[in-house]
């Protein structure tokens, strides 16, 4: 059985790039907490963070790092949460990362309640993208 997580972080079926290298690749949140949330996820199948070699480790702070800047510039939350679910809270059985712009009066509990299905504004996850890509190209 293929893995849902390595079939989005090498792009094997449609997702929002917003970064990648050789080993992380950065999309935006098909449900998004807030505009701008972002998961990183290792192109190399791995399901738990102590499992990430030393690189695609690196890999993920750095983008976690630059994603955290340019969500500061575009979207100037009150602050980040940055995230990692494991084992039996982690939805997808690979390693993914999330970087989610907060605001206050926010309940973050909400973040990890079950939600009804949404229609998710594909042309608004397009603009975002478009607008962190240019962001990101600045920082870099």
């Amino acid at each position: 059985m293929t893995c849902f997580g390595c079939n989005l972080a090498n792009q094997k079926v449609a997702v929002n790039v917003v970064f990648e290298d050789a080993h992380v690749c950065c999309i935006l949140d098909h449900d998004p907490y807030n505009e701008g949330h972002v998961l990183i996820l290792p192109k190399k199948h791995a399901e738990y963070f102590d499992e990430l070699d030393d690189h695609t480790a690196n890999s993920v702070m750095k983008a976690a790092q630059l994603l955290s800047r340019a969500i500061k510039i575009l979207f100037k939350p009150d602050g980040i949460t940055i995230c990692q679910n494991g084992g039996a809270f982690d939805d997808l059985a690979h390693f993914h990362m999330h970087v989610v712009p907060r605001y206050e009066r926010q309940n973050f509990a909400d973040f990890y309640a079950e939600a009804e299905e949404v229609d998710i504004d594909e042309q608004k996850l397009d603009e975002t993208r478009k607008k962190m890509i240019e962001v990101m190209k600045s920082l870099a």
